[in-house]
Order: structure tokens, then sequence, then C-alpha cells
């Protein structure tokens, strides 16, 4: 039977074999292949009507291998990478995992401010080197962080930033309140906003509109004490800005856990730059991310295989 298969190609951190526990279990029957080999998953993907994985798993080989294939369901928030593939037709419907990323989100936010803020990398140097020296910590708390991106990620982060005292300001394309903001900037108003930072967080999807989106211009506004911290995107920020920004002393420091070209290469000045933490795309991985996922994927899958596509979550505006 592949009137109805299934392909699901897995990652370290959504393993197949959990995942075809998982599927089967809710759905006795289910045509389903699941596996991690990419190689593999393109053997089978002539008879798919459906797959399921990362962003990163699926190319123009892929897709293009899978004339009869109707539905994908990313296992990020991220889709932009399977959206601009040419082999993808018009028709197949694209579904993320937007919103369960908050947490883990979350707290690298919180890893690269409290890095910054105490100056981590300067601590254990010193650890390395057996020497004791002690200075004032600065605090998180009444300080301000304005998050650019108001979506379900900032959402979860904004009452942390709460929860330690901090001021939080939001930064959206479109008009509106959200919980746990002090206050609501536009996007046109970005710089006004950054002008009020002590962090300037990333969580902005990559668009058209947000390319480049944090520039020069954006980082002059800036206070000289401020950090800028990205976990949305490469593309939403100048590197070469930032790193202008940061060797002339008008930021205090910066945490990347994005680039624009990814992995970030070892040839890279980035990595060398006294004031800059670097992270390797740790923002949206967890220990239980399969866990986390699989509330969307199983309502879309019942939904998918019902034929009631309208009651799929995320499906992504093409």
């Amino acid at each position: 039977m592949t009137a109805n298969r299934i392909l699901y190609i897995g990652a370290p951190e959504a393993d197949a074999a959990a995942f075809e526990a998982l599927a089967r279990a809710a759905f006795p029957g289910l045509d389903l292949v699941a596996t991690n080999d990419r190689e593999a998953a393109r053997g089978h993907a002539g008879e798919a009507v459906a797959m399921i994985g990362h962003h990163f798993q699926f190319d123009e080989a892929l897709v293009e291998a899978a004339p009869k294939l109707r539905w994908i369901q990313s296992l990020t928030t991220g889709t932009d990478a399977i959206v601009k593939l040419r082999a993808l037709r018009p028709e197949v419907v694209v579904t993320s995992t937007r919103g369960m990323h908050g947490p883990q989100m979350s707290e690298l936010v919180f890893l690269h401010m409290l890095s910054l803020t105490r100056d981590l990398p300067k601590i254990l140097r010193h650890q390395q080197r057996r020497h004791w020296e002690r200075w004032p910590q600065p605090l998180l708390w009444g300080k301000t962080a304005v998050i650019v991106g108001v979506g379900a990620i900032s959402e979860a982060l904004a009452p942390r930033c709460k929860a330690f005292g901090m001021k939080v300001v939001g930064v959206s394309g479109t008009p509106r309140a959200a919980e746990g903001f002090d206050a609501m900037y536009t996007r046109d108003r970005l710089a006004e906003a950054a002008a009020l930072a002590d962090y300037l967080v990333l969580v902005v999807p990559l668009s058209k509109e947000t390319e480049n989106l944090v520039d020069a211009r954006v980082l002059a506004a800036m206070k000289p004490g401020a950090f800028v911290v990205n976990v949305a995107r490469g593309g939403v920020l100048d590197e070469q800005a930032l790193v202008a920004a940061l060797r002339e002393k008008r930021l205090a420091g910066a945490a990347l856990d994005v680039f624009r070209e990814q992995p970030l290469p070892a040839a890279s000045g980035l990595w060398s730059e006294p004031r800059v933490l670097i992270t390797p795309l740790l923002g949206g991985m967890s220990d239980i991310y399969l866990e986390q996922a699989w509330p969307i994927v199983r309502e879309n899958l019942a939904g998918f295989l019902a034929g009631d596509t309208g009651a799929m979550h995320n499906v992504v505006r093409r």
C-alpha cells in the first residue's frame, strides 16, 4: 500500500526510530518509512505523498524525486529554505512547528545575555590560568531588552525577562499588543527602539523586508554599553557593520548563534573578535525536541490523513 506513504527523515535531535514509535502508536496501520539516512530517503521519495523532517533535509533533488508529494511538515519554525526550492510545486502544502521553540530559544538568549554581561569568557580564562580576580558584577535587573520580532518565541522570552527585573520593548512589523511587553514599536521606528536597548535581541524571521534590518544606521543608534544578540537568521544583521561598531567601541559586545554562512567558516574573522560570543546554531535545539514537536505533527498528520488540510496548524503562506 503506497496511497498514503509518509516519509520521515530524521536528524540527531529527532531520531527516526523514536518518531516511528510515536506515529505507529497514534496511527495504527500507517504507511510510514522512517529513516535517518538522506540517501535512503531519496530512494523512497517517489512513493511519498508527505515528507516530515528538518528544513535542512529538503533539497531540489529530494523534492524533484517526489511527484506524488502533497505535504511537507518542517520540524523547524523557519521554512524559507523549503519554499525557495524550484522543485516545490504550488499545490504542496508546507507546515512548520512554529510555537514549540520558545523555551530553548529563551534560555539561549539568557545564556548569551548573562555571559556577555558578566564576561564569562574572561572568568573561564582566569579559571584555566588559576588566576583569582574579582570585579563588580553587572546585573540584568533594571536593564532594557529590545526584542526585534514579536511572535511565539518573543512572547515566551518577554516574561522571562520580566522575571529578571528587566524592562521589555518589542519591535513588530505590524502594530500589535503582546503580554509581557512594556512598550511596542513598529519596525519603521527600529532605530528609535534600539537607542533604548541594553540588549538588542533579534528573533525576527528572514524575509525581503528583514534582510539587513539591523544595519549600520540601527547600530549607530545604540548605546556604547549595549549588546546585540542574534538568534534569528544571519541575514537580518549586517555582520560587517557589527564588526566595525565593535572595533570602534561603539558597542560593548555581541552574541551570535546564526550567520550568513553556516557553518561559520574557520577563516571567518568573527571567531577571533574579542567581544563576540559564538554558538553554533544551538537556539532551536533541545534534548526533548521530538517530544516538543510531536503534538503539532500529530495534529497535522491526522488532518492530512483525513483529507482536511484546513485543520492543519502553521500552514505557510506562499
